[in-house]
């Protein structure tokens, strides 16, 4: 197989992700949440690897036809953003202006997030919350708080999205990657398994959620707090 195919079919790997993102609105269409979620559950599994395959097979050079970051970030508003913004408004977990405030919140904030040049940092972390709305939402509907703690986190995370706060990628922060990594994967399994069982209140995999998710939520940060103590140079 060439190079040029190769990365030629990078692309068109994570082309597939705009068509589960599809899947998933229709399922939300027909207020499905559980198979909704199960689809951008593997829309988030694609969006993870694709970017290390993109760098394995050079595709900016053996496919720059196409704009790998951009059709990224396309899809990516789709399965973050946009699908789980209407779910949440939907489904009456916030409902009333709450729930009003809530998807124009989410929305425009992301919107300008997801144009913003500066939302990496030099260690490839994202600066300011990455609009994880995917994650934030199904969390909510794993553990349905009452509509005011819902409000409250997502007006937080959506003033997060503008701070110098530092929040890990899985694949790319180096710092304590061993850690961050095997957590990405665990979040992925326990998401999936929360919503293959409907969000079943008595499920394990709603703990498994909260410790992933609070890791995931603040490893950045307490990246910011702890300084890294850079490796003695041999004599």
């Amino acid at each position: 197989m060439s190079k040029s195919l190769s990365a030629l079919l990078v692309h068109l790997f994570t082309a597939t992700g705009a068509v589960f993102a599809m899947l998933a609105m229709l399922a939300a269409a027909e207020t499905k949440w559980s198979l909704m979620f199960l689809w951008l559950v593997v829309a988030f599994f694609v969006d993870g690897i694709d970017g290390p395959l993109a760098r394995k097979y050079h595709v900016k050079h053996y496919a720059p036809q196409f704009d790998g970051v951009l059709l990224d970030l396309i899809i990516d508003y789709l399965t973050y953003v946009f699908i789980p913004a209407f779910a949440l408004f939907q489904s009456g977990l916030m409902d009333g202006w709450t729930g009003w405030v809530a998807i124009i919140v989410i929305t425009f904030a992301s919107a300008m997030y997801f144009c913003d040049t500066r939302m990496k940092t030099k260690d490839n972390s994202f600066s300011g919350f990455p609009g994880c709305w995917n994650m934030v939402v199904l969390v909510v509907f794993a553990l349905q708080p009452n509509f005011w703690v819902t409000l409250t986190l997502v007006t937080a995370l959506s003033i997060t999205m503008f701070l110098p706060l530092k929040f890990v990628h899985p694949v790319r922060t180096e710092r304590w990657r061993k850690v961050t990594l095997p957590m990405a994967l665990a979040w992925t399994f326990f998401a999936g398994w929360a919503a293959w069982v409907d969000f079943h209140p008595q499920s394990w995999a709603h703990w498994g959620l909260v410790i992933t998710s609070v890791y995931l939520l603040f490893a950045g940060i307490a990246q910011q707090i702890l300084p890294q103590h850079d490796a003695p140079i041999a004599d």
